[in-house]
């Protein structure tokens, strides 16, 4: 923080000067006095006066504490009678953070979106901390019914989500689920939406003149965005519900048997059945839950691992049981015979 600007070099930014003067009011044993700010707290030595440098620091005061940065004056004692200034470390820090099993939840579906990118790491470690602050149990289950919602998007999201912040044309090769064929696309997008487990651009074809939508998994290789922003004007209004509501299958219902007090997420979507409804499993309550996406509802009930048993449809069963089965085997252990359920890709229909 402390040194002289080189000759020549550009004044420090307000911000960075702020920061500065924080980091080192927080950290001084006792208090700093205007003397040993101006010289020791890197962005005030360069003032060029003393009437200069009362000024940039009254000012900078005044703003920190409208920050709600609590910084006191203490008055001089023994030989020295200056005045001088700290943060009160005890106001300034945050309190403990006490999330609740959903709140931990909604957090660790948002570090989904960092699954893939840069943050990973770090998104790891903060949701490591957070997740030994909660009830073991119950905190489990928030996240296990969140987090398989929302999937890494990979890298086409990036590139897509600067074409439609900045309205650019963007041209990428496409696999057809229903054909397979590769096909180069020139696309307008207007919106990047998740649904059914899976990232989806909507927006304009240019090559048919028609509004489709694409699945971000089916684009192959790189995705190149015109150098000419604004080159598009998004509608007002894109419904991003209709467009996609055809994309992930059509709605099926799903029997479920639930432990008791557990799996808050499928219990919050749970509806009437539509027909007969099976016995439940000791110790068990029957959940009904509405879906479209196999994939998606399969990797949600076998995340609640033993506390959620799929008894219809069978494929939910099939596709629940393959990935316990999956996951028992990373570690050599086997399924004990636990009962699973679940899940058969639904049909979906892209541009």
């Amino acid at each position: 923080m402390a040194g002289d600007d080189a000759a020549g070099d550009p004044p420090t930014r307000p911000d960075e000067r702020l920061l500065n003067l924080v980091i080192a009011l927080v950290n001084t044993s006792a208090a700093m006095t205007k003397q040993q700010v101006r010289s020791g707290v890197h962005g005030y030595d360069g003032a060029p006066s003393t009437e200069a440098f009362e000024r940039m620091f009254e000012r900078d005061k005044d703003t920190l504490r409208a920050l709600g940065v609590p910084i006191v004056t203490v008055e001089g004692s023994g030989h020295s009678e200056e005045v001088g200034y700290r943060i009160d470390n005890e106001a300034y820090a945050l309190p403990p953070v006490d999330l609740t099993p959903a709140e931990l939840g909604v957090v660790s579906l948002a570090a989904q979106l960092w699954s893939d990118k840069t943050l990973r790491t770090d998104m790891s470690r903060a949701m490591t901390k957070l997740a030994a602050a909660g009830a073991a149990d119950a905190a489990g289950d928030a996240v296990a019914g969140l987090t398989p919602r929302l999937r890494a998007a990979g890298d086409a999201y990036g590139p897509l989500l600067e074409a439609v912040s900045e309205r650019r044309v963007a041209t990428f090769r496409y696999r057809a689920a229903n054909t397979g064929q590769v096909r180069t696309r020139t696309v307008e997008p207007w919106r990047i939406a998740a649904r059914g487990g899976a990232w989806y651009v909507i927006g304009h074809d240019r090559d048919r003149e028609a509004t489709r939508v694409f699945r971000l998994s089916r684009i192959d290789g790189r995705v190149r965005v015109g150098a000419a922003p604004g080159a598009f004007t998004i509608p007002d209004r894109v419904d991003v519900d209709a467009a996609l509501g055809a994309h992930v299958g059509a709605e099926r219902t799903a029997l479920l048997a639930v432990v008791p007090e557990r799996a808050p997420a499928l219990r919050a979507r749970a509806g009437e059945p539509a027909g007969a409804v099976p016995r439940a499993p000791q110790g068990r309550d029957v959940v009904a839950v509405r879906f479209r996406s196999m994939t998606a509802l399969a990797d949600e009930v076998a995340g609640y691992g033993a506390a959620v048993v799929a008894l219809e449809p069978a494929e939910l069963r099939a596709e629940v049981r393959r990935r316990l089965t999956a996951a028992a085997g990373l570690d050599g252990r086997s399924l004990d015979g636990a009962e699973t359920g679940s899940t058969d890709r639904a049909g979906e229909r892209h541009g």
